[in-house]
C-alpha cells in the first residue's frame, strides 16, 4: 500500500462539533475555537490563555508527576491538584504513629512541607508546528522503519536547536497519527512539596463506590509547593531552596457557576482514539475490558477485605486498590457506554459511506481501496494474542511476588557475567539491599498469596494453551488444579516473601548464591513468564502496532479528506489542551434526571459510621450543623461541593483547573460520569459530563476544617 505525506489544513470557518466536544491545541485557539468560545460567553481571548509573549494562563498550568495535571494559585508557588494525585505521595509519608492518609496533613509553616523526592511538575514554555522539518526528506516510497529514522534525525536536531542555551528539555510529539508534528519546549521542576491534604473521609468520600459517579461528594484536593533555587531555577530538593515565584498564578473566584456558564479546563488529558474504525474499538470492548475486568475484581475483593480487617493492610494497600479499582470502574462504563451508545455500529456505518466515497473515484480508491480490509485482517490475526497479552499482564504479572522476584532477574545476569566484576555485583547486592525496606512496608505476603491462588486459578482456567507459557501448564498439571497448594508452595519457598528472609540472603550474598535465585519458585514462574512476554508476545504487538499506526495514519488523512468541512481536533497525548463548553445536568436514563451540582446535604445523607468510605469527618459535621461555611457558600446558603460540566476530558486531566468565562479558577477536575467513560472512542454530548471539585469547598476545607487559614491568604479571592 503506498503511503503519502501532507501537512493537515484545516477551514476556520468549517462546521463545528458539538459543544463541549474536543480538546483543542491552545497554539491554535485564536485560529479554530476563540470564536465560537467568546460566542458560548468566554470574556477574555486566546491570547490571555496562551502566549509566548507574556504571561498568560498556560504558565499557571503543569503537568504533574507522569500523568495529572495541577494549577499554580499563588505568587509563592502553592498548587493545586486533586487528592487521588498526590495519594501516593501522601501515602509515602504515613504511617501507622502518623497516619495522614486517614487523619489529614497540614504544614502550619514552611519549614514543616514535606519532601516528595521522584515527583515533579512541568511548564509548558511554548510549542511550535514542526511538521515541515519533521517530514524533510520523508518520501511515499520509504519502508515504515526508513521513515522513522528519518523523523527521528530531523526531530533530534529541532530539539538540539530548541534548548540550546537554556535548562529546558524539549521533545517534538506526532499528532493527527503522525500527519502533524510539534515542538513542545518544557521546564521542569524537582523539589516538590507536600503542603496540605484532607482527611481520606474528605478526599476519598465515597471511596471506589462513587468513584466514576454522578452525584459524586468527595473533597478531591490536595496541596503542595514547588520550590527553586535563589534563582528561581529548577534545582534538586535543597533545604536553601525556597518557594517558586511563578511566571502566572490563577485567580480564584468565590461566584460559583450557574447551569449554563461557560467554563474551560486547562490541562494535559492522557490518551484518546477517536478516529479509530469499528474492529478497533469492539477489540476494546468486546475483548481486552472484560478479560481485565474480571482479573481486577478479584484483586480488588481480596485486598478491600484485607483493608477492612487490618488498620496496617489498609495504609499498605491503599493507593494500590485506588489504582486498581480506578480502570477496572472506567473499563466497565466504557464497554457499557459504548454499547448503549452503538457506537461499533455508527463507525461501521461510517465505513460504509467512507467506503462508497473511496470507490466513488480511481484515485481515492487506489490510495485507501485496501485501507479498511488490510485494518480488518490485522485485527483478526491480533485479537487472540492481544486477549493472551491482557490475561498475562492482568493476571500473572499482577502478582506482587512475581513482580519482587523478577527484580533480581538483573543480579542473576551479572553473578553469571565472567566479564562482570566483584565488586559491580556486591554494589548491585547493596543495591537491592537497601531497596528491601521500602518495598516490604508497602506489602502483605497473606494478602499477595490469596491473589496469586485466586489469579492462577482464573489464568489457567480461562487463558488460551496456545499463548500460555509452558510452566503454567506443566504446574497445572502438578498441582492437578490446586491452586491454593501451588500458593502455599510458593509463598512457603520462595526468599522473596518477607523482608527477613529477603534481607539474610543479600546481606551474605556472593556470585554463587545466584543459583539459589534461578531454584526459586517464584523467580522461575517470574523469568519464564517474563522471556515468554519478551520473545513472544511482546513481538507480535510490536508488529500490529508498526502496522496500525502505518494504517492510522493514511487513515486519519482519508477521515479529513471525506469530511473536509468537519473541524478536527488531535486525540489526546499527554499534551497541555483546552477543553470547553458549559456547566449542564444529564438523563442517565429514563425518569432520571440529574441535576448540575451537589451539596454537603448530600454528604450526611450518604453517612455510614459503619462503612469506611462514608464515614463523615466529626468537623465537617460540626460545620454543617452550624451552617459556619463563612465567605464559601453558595448565595442560597448552601455549600456546593462539586458540579458537571460539558467539558471533554479524559485521564490526565485529573487535577486540571476548570476556569470561567474570565479565566478565574472555579474548580478541580477529578473525574468523569460513568455513562460518559466511552468518550476516549466516542464522544456523546448527552451524556459525556466532567466532574469537578466547587473550588469554594476547597477552600472551606482548607479554611474551615483544617485550619490553614495561612494557605487562603497566600491566593487572590475574586468575590
Amino acid at each position: 500500500m503506498k503511503k503519502t505525506i501532507f501537512l493537515l489544513t484545516f477551514s476556520l470557518f468549517s462546521l463545528i462539533l458539538h459543544a463541549g466536544e474536543g480538546m483543542w491545541l491552545p497554539v491554535l485557539l485564536q485560529q479554530l475555537n476563540e470564536k465560537e468560545m467568546r460566542a458560548m460567553g468566554m470574556r477574555i481571548t486566546a491570547d490571555d490563555i496562551y502566549s509566548i509573549n507574556h504571561s498568560s494562563l498556560k504558565d499557571a498550568v503543569v503537568l504533574f508527576g507522569g500523568g495529572c495535571t495541577g494549577e499554580i494559585v499563588s505568587g509563592q508557588g502553592l498548587l493545586l491538584t486533586n487528592h487521588h494525585c498526590g495519594y501516593g505521595n501522601i501515602q509515602r509519608h504515613s504511617s501507622l504513629e502518623h497516619d495522614y492518609l486517614t487523619d489529614g496533613f497540614w504544614a502550619q509553616s514552611l519549614a514543616e512541607e514535606l519532601p516528595n523526592p521522584g515527583l515533579s511538575v512541568t511548564f509548558l514554555v511554548r510549542m511550535e508546528d514542526v511538521t515541515a522539518v519533521t517530514l524533510k526528506n520523508v518520501t511515499s516510497r520509504m519502508s515504515e522503519t526508513q521513515r522513522d529514522s528519518v523523523i527521528v534525525a530531523n526531530n533530534k536536531l529541532i530539539v538540539n536547536e530548541a534548548i540550546k542555551g537554556t535548562h529546558y528539555k524539549a521533545s517534538v510529539r506526532p499528532f493527527f497519527a503522525g500527519n502533524q508534528y510539534y515542538l513542545l519546549v518544557t521546564e521542569t521542576f524537582t523539589d516538590i512539596r507536600l503542603v496540605g491534604a484532607p482527611p481520606s473521609n474528605i478526599g476519598k468520600f465515597g471511596g471506589d463506590t462513587d468513584n466514576w459517579m454522578w452525584p459524586r461528594h468527595t473533597g478531591d484536593f490536595s496541596v503542595f509547593r514547588i520550590y527553586a533555587d535563589k534563582n528561581n531555577n529548577p534545582a534538586d530538593y535543597s533545604k536553601d531552596n525556597i518557594p517558586y515565584t511563578p511566571k502566572k498564578y490563577l485567580n480564584i473566584s468565590l461566584k460559583g457557576v450557574n447551569e449554563g456558564d461557560f467554563t474551560f479546563v486547562y490541562g494535559y488529558p492522557g490518551t484518546t482514539q477517536e478516529y479509530l474504525p469499528a474492529v478497533a474499538v469492539d477489540m476494546v470492548a468486546n475483548h481486552k475490558n472484560p478479560i481485565a475486568i474480571g482479573l481486577r475484581q478479584q484483586r480488588l475483593d481480596i485486598i478491600d477485605q484485607a483493608m477492612e480487617q487490618d488498620r496496617l493492610v489498609r495504609i499498605q494497600y491503599s493507593a494500590k486498590a485506588a489504582g486498581i479499582a480506578n480502570f477496572w470502574k472506567k473499563m466497565i462504563g466504557e464497554s457499557r457506554g459504548i454499547k448503549r451508545l452503538d457506537a461499533i455500529d455508527i463507525k461501521r456505518g461510517f465505513e460504509k459511506d467512507f467506503s462508497q466515497w473511496v470507490a466513488a473515484d480511481p484515485n481515492r480508491e487506489a490510495a485507501y481501496g485496501n485501507l479498511l480490509p488490510a485494518y480488518n485482517k490485522v485485527y483478526s490475526d491480533f485479537i487472540p494474542k492481544n486477549d493472551a497479552y491482557t490475561y498475562l499482564t492482568e493476571g500473572p504479572l499482577s502478582i506482587e511476588i512475581l513482580r519482587y522476584a523478577y527484580s533480581f532477574n538483573k543480579l542473576v545476569q551479572q553473578s553469571s557475567e565472567k566479564t562482570i566484576s566483584d565488586s559491580a555485583v556486591n554494589a548491585l547486592s547493596k543495591q537491592l539491599l537497601a531497596g528491601v525496606d521500602g518495598y516490604f512496608k508497602n506489602y502483605d505476603k497473606t494478602v499477595d498469596r490469596k491473589i496469586f491462588a485466586a489469579i492462577m486459578n482464573t489464568y489457567c482456567e480461562n487463558a488460551s494453551p496456545d499463548y500460555m507459557p509452558a510452566i503454567y501448564r506443566e504446574l497445572k498439571a502438578n498441582y492437578k488444579g490446586d491452586y491454593e497448594k501451588w500458593a502455599d508452595e510458593v509463598f512457603n519457598k520462595t526468599l522473596f516473601a518477607s523482608a527477613e528472609s529477603t534481607k539474610a540472603f543479600l546481606e551474605k550474598y556472593s556470585r554463587k548464591d545466584a543459583k539459589k535465585i534461578l531454584k526459586d519458585p517464584a523467580f522461575q514462574l517470574a523469568a519464564a513468564t517474563y522471556a515468554y512476554l519478551q520473545q513472544n508476545l511482546s513481538k507480535d504487538i510490536a508488529r500490529f502496532y508498526d502496522v496500525t499506526d502505518s494504517l492510522q495514519r493514511i487513515y486519519m488523512k482519508a477521515q479529513t479528506e471525506f469530511r473536509p468541512k468537519k473541524q478536527f481536533y488531535p486525540d489526546a497525548n499527554s499534551t497541555l489542551r483546552i477543553a470547553y463548553g458549559q456547566v449542564k445536568g444529564y438523563e442517565p436514563a429514563d425518569a432520571i434526571d440529574y441535576n448540575w451540582f451537589a451539596t454537603l446535604d448530600g454528604i450526611m445523607q450518604k453517612e455510614n459510621p459503619d462503612i469506611y468510605d462514608y464515614v463523615v469527618d466529626p468537623r465537617l459535621k460540626e460545620l454543617y450543623r452550624t451552617k459556619n461555611y463563612g465567605p464559601y457558600c453558595d448565595r442560597d446558603g448552601t455549600m456546593h461541593v462539586t458540579f458537571i460540566a460539558t467539558n471533554h476530558t479524559t485521564g490526565g486531566n485529573s487535577g486540571s483547573p476548570v476556569l470561567d468565562a474570565d479565566g478565574n479558577l472555579v474548580g478541580i477536575n477529578f473525574d468523569r460520569c460513568w455513562e460518559g467513560t466511552m468518550s476516549d472512542l466516542m464522544y456523546d454530548p448527552d451524556q459525556c459530563r466532567n466532574i469537578s471539585l466547587d473550588i469554594r469547598y476547597c477552600l472551606f476545607v482548607i479554611d474551615k476544617v483544617a485550619g490553614a487559614r495561612r494557605l487562603v491568604d497566600e491566593m487572590n479571592l475574586i468575590q
